[in-house]
């Protein structure tokens, strides 16, 4: 089931590449001017931070590739799809809940799920209850430091926020195009 021949980018016309390629140009001539050495420790730095995260964002594009092409496209359609309404909204909340781990598990699953025809509403429920609501934040961070009752409280207090975000994302699309495919 194959969903098509994946669209061809050229990074050197990316303008997100060339604003970081940019700034790393720069970050590495303010670094050189200080002194080879301060050069050699961003170099090390920053293969050493590659290293640490380049398996995790591996995985994370193939769980989106594979994704992307094991879930049938009308399936997303249908759940989290443009008429899919009230309830693609609360199914995305809930996922964006339950979703664990930190962006470079969700972002690459958002793209893959747009790919497959999810709406912008449930998307930005999604993103925004993973960013608000997600429960291994609150079993890794909030539980521990603040209490129990605090994590509730929050937690409480966040539930309509993805739902109303999301809502206003399509009102958004909608009234303005802001945003449309």
């Amino acid at each position: 089931m194959s969903q098509g021949t994946p669209k061809k980018r050229n990074p050197f016309i990316d303008t997100s590449f060339l604003i970081f390629a940019a700034l790393a140009l720069v970050a590495g001539a303010v670094c050189y001017s200080r002194g080879k050495d301060v050069f050699y420790e961003g170099i090390n730095s920053s293969l050493s931070l590659f290293l640490d995260i380049t398996p995790r964002l591996s995985a994370a594009f193939l769980m989106a590739g594979f994704v992307e092409v094991l879930v049938p496209k009308d399936l997303i359609t249908k759940w989290m799809g443009e008429k899919s309404g009230t309830k693609g909204i609360v199914i995305a909340t809930v996922a964006g809940v339950v979703t664990p781990g930190g962006p470079m598990i969700s972002f690459p699953l958002i793209a893959a799920l747009y790919r497959l025809g999810a709406d912008f509403g449930p998307l930005v429920g999604y993103l925004t209850s993973w960013e608000l609501m997600g429960i291994q934040r609150i079993i890794v961070w909030e539980i521990p430091f603040m209490g129990i009752r605090f994590a509730v409280l929050r937690f409480a207090v966040s539930l309509l926020l993805p739902i109303i975000a999301a809502f206003t994302a399509q009102r958004l699309v909608s009234h303005f195009g802001v945003g449309s495919r």
